[in-house]
């Protein structure tokens, strides 16, 4: 009983752990690739098919991972939703990125009733990612400029000029 005690412990802080709701590792304004184009991203639709990054040539892209049980993520979403209907008329392309099934992804999707492009991770372990939420966003020209684990509020005056900055929004 107490090593069953144990191990339970020890699942509930590796859970805590993965979902961060500090932001950490930010990187603004550097390009952070391997290259351009979305190195190293693998998305696909919910229906299975790969994302295919050259609709997405000369837009900035904004990644946010997430997952359906992290507190954090749901809370950031609100804000993240604000942002992007902030800058609906910029260049600019919100997905939100989930290594859970397609099936989990719709219940959410459903459950929420969010608008956003929500799409699946197969690769996550490969970005380096070991704690969500994490958001990536690239330039229009494909190169990786910021990156940060953790919860932020993307709706505030400092983040928007931010995000408006790599757009290339005034």
């Amino acid at each position: 009983m107490k090593r069953l005690k144990e191990v339970l412990l020890l699942f509930f802080l590796l859970v805590l752990l993965s979902c961060n709701n500090e932001p950490s590792q930010q990187k603004e304004g550097k390009d952070n690739s391997k290259g351009s184009n979305f190195t190293g991203v693998e998305l696909v639709q919910l229906d299975g098919q790969p994302v295919d990054w050259d609709q997405y040539k000369g837009k900035a892209v904004f990644i946010n991972f997430w997952a359906t049980w992290c507190k954090p993520c749901i809370e950031e979403m609100p804000s993240i939703r604000a942002i992007k209907d902030k800058l609906k008329d910029a260049n600019i392309v919100f997905l939100l990125a989930s290594d859970e099934t397609a099936q989990q992804i719709e219940k959410f999707k459903q459950k929420n009733n969010y608008d956003f492009q929500f799409v699946r991770v197969t690769n996550l372990e490969h970005l380096g990612i070991n704690a969500i939420p994490t958001t990536y966003i690239f330039d229009p020209a494909g190169k990786l400029v910021f990156s940060e684990m953790g919860y932020r509020k993307w709706d505030n005056n400092e983040n928007l000029s931010m995000v408006s900055n790599i757009v290339g929004v005034k």
